[in-house]
């Protein structure tokens, strides 16, 4: 029974595990594994094509054990697929005593009987995968009360027609190329926005030069992701390129944020301040956003081997949701402060048009966020391996497609709908503004 209850964990933490973990970028690892008891490790990731191959290089092994005898057989690496998955999770819930390196559904890659003789215990070889599918890289290790010490190098990869390698998978091979487009399309939005703001200089604002520099971050975010994702694609090693994507990942974002945060408060456009409310925001926002980026970093670098794993993805889930939840506040806050200024100030022609665009503004804000946190998601858990790429271009066209509404909508012109007053309407606004349509 106590086998029985320890193998149930077991078996939601691996599928919990493997539906996290997105295809690998696949850039050569060397790791340590210290002392580790778990039964099952997860490396990585990887859809392979009819050319798909996996090398391994295992050495410094250690294996201390509290019993006398410690069979080398039960402790090795294999390979499994998703719809495998389900089959030997169902396996070992039938026959808890079942090792998993018997089950007829993995492909069994080498155990530790291969090693070589102490005090070698190397072991190095490289394995064709004649099927092709999305497969992990599992370790495992079924002799009881043993700990395991190694050092592990892992290269998956794909084999091109031209018998090079390329260490992106199946369905992340064209990345380089989707980053590389749209960085372009930022850059000539940039150029766009500034010829906008320069020949409408006396209606641009201090937020308008944010917005300036929210796309130059963003253009420079995808440049380094396009050349991280390149030389990863062809070295199997980013070449430094990740540190820069990190950096302006983290701004990109920070900025964004911001941005949203500035423009839902009508700071530059209705005010020149921020209330202490509105500070509280920001000032609780950009912590996260640090914080968010510091699981990002330790969850793209490291992988799903170490044992933290599952706790930094957490992490970096609930700050994103708090951020999100965060900014849509000072939205809020701004169409009930126009909503209670219409009734005192005459002026309804100008507060409709106002709450229309804070409204509207709204919309856009929670349409965006609900697309890029679940419709892509789902996407990326449906979507064939293969195709895991159109994640991607969906979350990219999106961004692009919010970008270009936001700036369109608070864009710097001479008669922005934030002072359009027209008193032949005054009447029918004041009608308007009783209707209980922006209430939210």
């Amino acid at each position: 029974m106590k086998n029985k209850m320890t193998k149930l964990p077991l078996l939601v933490f691996v599928a919990v595990l493997v539906a996290l973990v997105s295809p690998a970028a696949a850039e050569i690892k060397s790791l340590t594994i210290s002392s580790d008891t778990r039964p099952m490790i997860l490396f990585e990731k990887f859809g392979f094509t009819h050319t798909g191959h996996v090398a391994i290089r295992v050495s410094a092994v250690s294996v201390t054990s509290k019993l006398p005898d410690t069979d080398s057989s039960r402790l090795g690496f294999f390979l499994l697929s998703e719809e495998s998955l389900l089959q030997v999770l169902i396996e070992i819930q039938q026959n808890p005593q079942l090792c998993v390196l018997d089950s007829r559904f993995i492909t069994p890659l080498f155990n530790f009987r291969s090693l070589s003789p102490p005090p070698s215990s190397t072991f190095n070889h490289s394995y064709p995968v004649s099927s092709p599918n999305e497969y992990s890289l599992f370790f495992a290790n079924c002799a009881p009360e043993s700990t395991v010490t190694m050092d592990v190098r892992t290269e998956v990869y794909n084999l091109d027609p031209d018998d090079s390698r390329d260490y992106l998978s199946a369905g992340l091979t064209h990345l380089p190329s989707l980053f590389s487009v749209f960085s372009v399309a930022y850059l000539a939005f940039l150029g766009f926005w500034i010829y906008i703001c320069y020949t409408n200089k006396r209606s641009t604002h201090r937020i308008h030069i944010l917005m300036a520099g929210l796309l130059l971050v963003k253009a420079l975010n995808l440049i380094s992701a396009a050349e991280d994702k390149h030389y990863v694609k062809v070295t199997g090693t980013a070449h430094g390129w990740d540190v820069l994507f990190y950096i302006f990942q983290f701004l990109r974002v920070v900025l964004l944020f911001t941005v949203i945060v500035l423009i839902g408060t009508g700071w530059s456009f209705l005010k020149p301040f921020l209330q202490e409310k509105e500070k509280k925001v920001l000032m609780i926002v950009i912590p996260l956003q640090v914080l968010a980026n510091l699981a990002s970093v330790v969850i793209g670098e490291t992988g799903p081997f170490i044992k933290d794993w599952v706790t930094w993805n957490q992490v970096f889930l609930l700050v994103d949701i708090i951020c999100c939840c965060a900014i849509i506040f000072p939205i809020v806050w701004s169409i009930r402060s126009l909503r209670e200024t219409s009734k005192t100030d005459g002026k309804a022609a100008r507060n409709l048009a106002k709450l229309t665009l804070f409204r509207q503004f709204y919309i856009v804000v929670i349409g965006y966020l609900y697309f890029t946190r679940i419709v892509v998601f789902a996407l990326r858990t449906i979507a064939a391996y293969k195709y895991q790429w159109v994640s991607n271009a969906a979350e990219e066209t999106a961004s692009l497609a919010f970008y270009m509404v936001m700036f369109y909508m608070f864009r710097p012109v001479e008669r922005n709908e934030y002072f359009v007053l027209d008193d032949e309407e005054e009447e029918a606004a004041e009608m308007a503004l009783r209707d209980e349509e922006f209430e939210l």
